[in-house]
């Protein structure tokens, strides 16, 4: 296709036919590189005596590296240790599972202190966001002996 054949646009919103064109066509470009049928879930969570949800993590494996996607601790039960027994278990289930790697992202008003607690270290950190925030990318490298209380 010739230069002049293609049309471009750039916009603020997109129909959902063009937004499925793009995930479909890298997904399937994705999967003639990876294995992406092998990348595996995993959900830990804490519940108060009435068995509702005060907290949460959502990880995903894929290999010896894992990704945590989410962290949340409702508000009422923050500062109780919840969130660290939460990246304790992944941790705990990652070494079960062969892990040596884990990863994820957080901003500057997330939780990067918590994370550094926990032994994660920054891996690289993006600056240029409003208010001065930044953005962390943090990781754990994990020893399959080591067993965190």
């Amino acid at each position: 296709m010739a230069q002049a054949d293609v049309h471009y646009e750039t916009a603020e919103t997109a129909s959902e036919a063009d937004i499925e064109a793009v995930d479909a066509g890298l997904h399937l470009y994705n999967l003639k590189a990876a294995d992406l049928a092998a990348v595996q879930p995993l959900f830990c969570f804490a519940r108060d005596a009435s068995g509702t949800v005060i907290g949460g993590l959502r990880a995903r494996r894929w290999g010896s590296a894992w990704e945590v996607q989410q962290l949340w601790v409702d508000a009422r039960h923050r500062r109780r240790g919840i969130a660290s027994e939460l990246l304790r278990r992944v941790e705990r289930a990652a070494r079960e599972r062969g892990g040596t790697l884990i990863y994820l992202d957080t901003f500057s008003f997330q939780a990067p202190a918590l994370y550094e607690r926990n032994g994660y270290e920054v891996a690289c950190r993006f600056e240029g966001f409003p208010d001065g925030i930044v953005k962390y990318v943090m990781r754990r490298r994990l020893d399959r002996t080591e067993v965190r209380a």
